[in-house]
């Protein structure tokens, strides 16, 4: 069979599962510690845009506080502007802030850390994908701040219509070079290759070296194979192949390392932050963050083999412990113990997978 004809098969087997086996899935037994992190007496989270630990078991959070923040058109500050980086150890004591008054930080979109711990964060107001390394310290940065940054519009908490009024650029900015709109997320293969969830503006992943050097940029805004609603959250697994949850198609399409589209998983619901776990046998989980069409359904976060087979289901909309609200982060360094952001309930549960 065709290369073509192949994934074009893969496609329809996939995409012919039914949004009914959400409901089918077994029900996992789970468990959320209370009082996960530990903040000093002045300070506070805001809505969690991320969540992301290091191999000593630190956690990260990016979070947007509200913190005024001045723009450079006018003497007010933002409205909704602000993001903080705090650092806490594997206990959950508050340690340090990271890249305090730092200008790219506008809007916290996530915080990823890669295998040699350098910290990554996306700021999808500034347009910025900012590399620190393990001692907090400004590696590299991809992207830019417009030179002309007016009082921005505050985005949905889920994501939503990405349109072209996002900051990072111009509309359709960045579908050849480094400038974003509205970045969300970023991820890295095996070879340090560089993944940008350009997310809610363009539409778009683009992929850069380890060096930061542009490579290549796939998709638009469509509903087609290869096209996306937006780029809500983007994962690489062990084979290099990209995993972009597609949150306003309601899917997760998956590529190969260079972009060829090669099937897409349709049983996520409205899939707003995925993660896949390290090691031989890597699962995903998705977060299906409260659709407002689907209250069935709503807040379920799902565990997938990586073929889009469904292995279980847990929690539900709500702001109990157990419940969830509008999960924006997802880490998964470990299979059974998850981090969760939300951005509903302004906080980060720490769970254990039973």
């Amino acid at each position: 069979m065709k290369p073509f004809a192949h994934a074009l098969a893969a496609a329809i087997v996939v995409a012919a599962i039914p949004a009914s086996a959400q409901n089918t899935a077994p029900t996992m037994n789970f468990d959320s510690s209370p009082n996960v992190l530990t903040l000093p007496a002045d300070v506070y989270l805001g809505e969690v845009g991320g969540v992301a630990t290091n191999s000593r078991g630190d956690i990260f959070v990016y979070t947007r506080t509200g913190h005024p923040t001045m723009s450079m058109a006018t003497p007010r500050p933002f409205a909704h502007g602000g993001s903080r980086l705090f650092q806490f150890d594997r206990n959950g004591r508050f340690t340090r802030e990271i890249g305090q008054g730092l200008y790219g930080f506008l809007f916290a979109a996530q915080v990823r850390v890669d295998s040699e711990d350098n910290i990554w964060v996306v700021d999808e107001m500034s347009g910025m994908v900012i590399k620190f390394d393990s001692q907090g310290r400004v590696a590299f940065l991809l992207g830019r701040k417009p030179e002309a940054l007016q009082n921005p519009p505050r985005p949905a908490a889920g994501g939503g219509e990405g349109g072209g009024g996002g900051r990072g650029g111009p509309p359709g900015a960045g579908a050849n070079q480094d400038v974003f709109n509205r970045p969300t997320d970023v991820a890295w293969d095996a070879q340090g290759n560089v993944f940008v969830a350009d997310g809610r503006g363009n539409a778009r992943v683009a992929k850069f070296s380890k060096d930061g050097v542009f490579v290549k940029s796939w998709g638009q805004k469509g509903a087609t194979p290869g096209q996306f609603g937006s780029v809500d959250s983007i994962a690489v697994d062990a084979q290099g192949n990209v995993y972009a949850a597609d949150g306003g198609n309601g899917r997760i399409q998956v590529f190969d390392n260079n972009g060829a589209f090669k099937t897409e998983i349709r049983n996520v619901g409205n899939a707003q932050a995925i993660c896949i776990t390290p090691g031989p046998n890597q699962v995903m989980y998705v977060s299906n963050s409260n659709p407002p069409n689907d209250l069935d359904t709503a807040g379920e976060i799902y565990k997938m083999r990586l073929d889009g087979t469904m292995m279980g289901k847990f929690g539900r909309a709500g702001k109990l412990l157990k419940e969830f609200g509008s999960v924006s982060a997802i880490d998964c360094r470990s299979e059974n113990t998850l981090y969760v952001g939300e951005v509903g309930n302004l906080r980060v549960q720490k769970l254990a997978i039973r």
